[in-house]
């Protein structure tokens, strides 16, 4: 046999001795409720108005209400998985004046639920949806806003994602949480990305879920399939070394942020491949913001999870109707299914995560003016093996692997280096495996 189409046979005989699933992601897949996410998000909508700044002491109306209804979903939640998540309030007062939206002194208040992983405690992956929700002017607290989709569809599958991976035990932690402020300046989000930073948690990466529910776009589409995953290319903290390293070594569109989103659409057409992910290369919508851009902004990975169709009339307006357009974020606008879908989109990659070794750090590639691509890395926890990707400089997605076990090192024969890109991944020995890492030291 000819080396070249030996090293082939090896690579391909490599993808398919490690290309596994389990079987659990698909019994999480099928977990998911629909009715639940409609009970929820219809009881969310039903405080009436959930804006930052709202009431929080009636037991029925305001944010104070819905943040105390979500705390004790939380709760009941442990209760039956034997206190298996950590609730808690996480708040940062904010100060009138702070911007043109906030007009008064308000505690901004964040619901979080924590799942612990039995190997690595303080290692974390997160999902997130928001609490708060406004209409037409920002800044009235007080009319009707039940934001059916924006965002009660986010918090309804951050819950239900709650309810199901409690079930199982995961060797990461995994964070569930609501966060306020959002529609105000992305209060919460800044104010947990703090205190993860202040209490040393090594985040893995958040999935920012805002808006997952609407299947009619106001560009005539009906579309209950398609999803984007919103990232940014490279991490806003990066310095300024490591910006002009990119000039030679690339890596323009490989940032944390962007490994964490080709993560998301692997996993999803693995497992769900009725499902249509659409990597967005973009932060968010044009000169719009998420709460996933908190944490970017701390140095950690996240990403924003939402529906492809978005509909501008059911989106921060007051309810009303004009010229025969009925205008406001209704709960008759939201499809469930689809926040289910959405929701167990969410769930896989959580639990995939979760079970998974961490990524690889220091990864080292090198390979100058030479026929070989060469790669190092540190030995990763839990590990039984690696996989080293490539991919052409084109492509969006990892599309070729080699797999190795028992090193810290490899080479990929016949690999010309200036031609691809890769990056390095940890594989357990359930098969799941990290977020790829990719390289960021030369070796000469």
């Amino acid at each position: 046999m000819k080396r070249a189409t030996l090293i082939i046979f090896l690579l391909s005989f490599a993808y398919i001795s490690y290309s596994q699933t389990d079987p659990k992601i698909y019994d999480i897949v099928n977990a998911v409720s629909a009715e639940r996410i409609e009970k929820d998000i219809t009881k969310l909508a039903n405080f009436g108005t959930r804006h930052t700044l709202s009431d929080t002491i009636s037991e029925t109306r305001g944010i104070g209400a819905a943040r105390r209804w979500i705390k004790k979903e939380f709760e009941k939640i442990s209760k039956d998985c034997n206190n298996c998540l950590e609730v808690f309030y996480q708040r940062d007062l904010v100060k009138k004046g702070t911007n043109k939206r906030i007009t008064k002194d308000v505690w901004v208040v964040n619901v979080v639920a924590i799942q612990r992983g039995t190997r690595n405690p303080n290692s974390f992956v997160a999902m997130s949806g928001d609490i708060d929700s406004r209409i037409s002017d920002p800044n009235n607290y007080t009319d009707d806003a039940p934001g059916a989709n924006d965002n009660a569809t986010g918090m309804a599958g951050a819950l239900e994602a709650a309810r199901v991976l409690s079930k199982y035990k995961f060797e990461n932690s995994i964070i569930y949480v609501g966060l306020s402020g959002e529609e105000q300046g992305l209060f919460g989000g800044k104010g947990l990305a703090n205190y993860a930073k202040e209490k040393g948690w090594d985040i893995i990466g958040i999935m920012n879920n805002d808006m997952i529910g609407n299947i009619t776009g106001v560009d005539g589409v009906i579309d209950n399939r398609t999803f984007r995953i919103f990232s940014e290319p490279t991490p806003p903290t990066e310095t300024e070394r490591q910006r002009r390293a990119r000039r030679f070594y690339g890596g323009e569109v490989d940032g944390i942020s962007r490994q964490l989103a080709r993560y998301i659409y692997k996993t999803t057409k693995t497992y769900m491949p009725e499902m249509n992910p659409k990597m967005i290369y973009r932060l968010d919508r044009f000169g719009r913001g998420g709460h996933h851009r908190p944490f970017n902004d701390a140095g950690f990975a996240g990403i924003r999870i939402m529906e492809a169709h978005e509909n501008y009339t059911q989106q921060h307006q007051d309810i009303r109707t004009e010229n025969g357009i009925e205008y406001g974020d209704k709960l008759k606008f939201v499809n469930f299914g689809y926040a289910k879908k959405l929701t167990a989109v969410n769930a896989i990659n959580l639990a995939s995560i979760a079970s998974a070794p961490l990524s690889p750090k220091n990864v080292g590639i090198g390979g100058i003016v030479e026929a070989s691509a060469k790669f190092s890395w540190n030995k990763v926890d839990g590990a039984k093996g690696y996989k080293i990707y490539w991919r052409d400089t084109t492509s969006p997605t990892w599309d070729n692997f080699k797999y190795v076990e028992n090193v810290t090192g490899a080479k990929l024969e016949g690999i010309v280096i200036d031609n691809f890109f890769f990056g390095v991944s940890s594989v357990g020995p359930n098969g799941h495996e990290s977020i790829v890492s990719f390289p960021s030291i030369i070796i000469r």
